[in-house]
């Protein structure tokens, strides 16, 4: 996906009044005024292709949220429609934050209305994904709140208390978020079960944030995304990947095929998309998209660690590699030592 932004030409005395507009009355001190707040968490949404339904990394978000404590969940979404949205039944509101066309997607509009929807309600934790979208918007959250973020939650043990992956996933650490008694925090989606949309639960309450400070400072412009008939590459069931050893481009037709075959989509590895074969779109790892699809597929992958992070919690992992050595086969269920132009297009034909 490419997105355009463009400053917006403002004088310096819109831009003072846009600081003092930011500046909220001492963050800290002021969470020092509520120490015993009540236990409640904010969800923010991701944008969703369906404005009637939930993104999976929203689904995933919710889950991890009914896990921090039994208090309320609220859900704060942004759209532009008013379309009903269906909700797990842990979600107590809904909270819809309108925005012009896409502007909503900017990080500044986002954390405009994460700011209000706390000085409104008062929660003791806000919950993003961390996803390229979250990323975007979570820094600039906590500098505004006077919260430092826990990004990248794997494991929820308590309250204040959560996993985190550390090189590349080789290592897990146990951090305990003490500074302040907000907690600001980010999760994996691909570690948390999504949270099911149940119709016979009550409706949540909605609401509409209407205090949301306006956008100054940054204009949307159009965004260019590509669009494909198969599944999204970060919540699809079977992913089947190629590597450097697809050769070039033209080869992943062999993947396309298969990944057809069987309901999934294609991803690639760094050094697939580094080559020019794919688009960065399709690329699976640290610097990716994380992936947990019920099979995964690598195909001439030879298993860096920076693309086994972004996809060994996989269900099923079958690996493809005419190099007997190859690191996948340390993570892979099943391994096959063969040349991947041979094994593919006769795994195509049996399926």
């Amino acid at each position: 996906m490419l997105s355009l932004l463009r400053s917006t030409a403002i004088s310096s005395a819109n831009i003072a009044r846009h600081a003092a507009s930011c500046r909220r009355p001492t963050p800290i001190s002021a969470f020092h005024q509520h120490q015993q707040r009540s236990e409640s968490t904010l969800v923010i949404a991701e944008p969703s292709a369906d404005d009637s339904s939930l993104a999976p990394s929203t689904l995933s978000a919710i889950a991890a949220a009914s896990k921090l404590h039994s208090g309320p969940i609220s859900l704060l979404t942004f759209s532009s429609g008013d379309n009903a949205i269906g909700v797990p039944s842990s979600v107590t509101s809904v909270i819809q934050a309108k925005a012009d066309g896409n502007s909503s997607l900017l990080a500044e509009t986002v954390t405009n209305a994460v700011v209000a929807a706390n000085e409104k309600h008062g929660y003791s934790h806000i919950v993003a994904a961390a996803t390229k979208f979250g990323a975007n918007y979570l820094g600039r959250a906590g500098a505004q709140l006077g919260v430092s973020p826990v990004s990248d939650v794997v494991e929820v043990l308590s309250d204040d208390t959560f996993v985190r992956p550390l090189y590349a996933g080789n290592a897990l650490a146990k951090v305990i978020a003490k500074d302040s008694p907000l907690k600001l925090i980010s999760i994996r989606p691909t570690a948390f079960e999504k949270a099911e949309i149940s119709n016979d639960s009550a409706a949540p309450t909605t609401e509409t944030l209407d205090d949301v400070p306006p956008n100054e400072l940054t204009e949307w412009l159009l965004e260019s995304v590509s669009k494909s008939e198969r599944p999204d590459l970060g919540s699809a069931s079977v992913v089947i990947s190629g590597g450097r050893g697809m050769k070039n481009g033209e080869n992943f037709a062999l993947l396309e095929a298969l990944a057809d075959k069987l309901g999934g989509a294609v991803g690639a590895s760094r050094a697939a998309v580094d080559a020019g074969f794919v688009p960065n779109d399709l690329q699976v790892g640290q610097t990716g998209k994380v992936v947990a699809p019920d099979l995964y597929i690598a195909c001439g992958i030879s298993g860096a660690i920076q693309h086994l992070s972004g996809m060994k919690d996989s269900k099923t992992i079958v690996a493809i590699n005419k190099d007997a050595e190859a690191p996948i086969f340390q993570v892979a269920d099943y391994g096959l030592v063969a040349d991947l132009f041979d094994a593919v297009p006769e795994l195509t034909e049996k399926v």
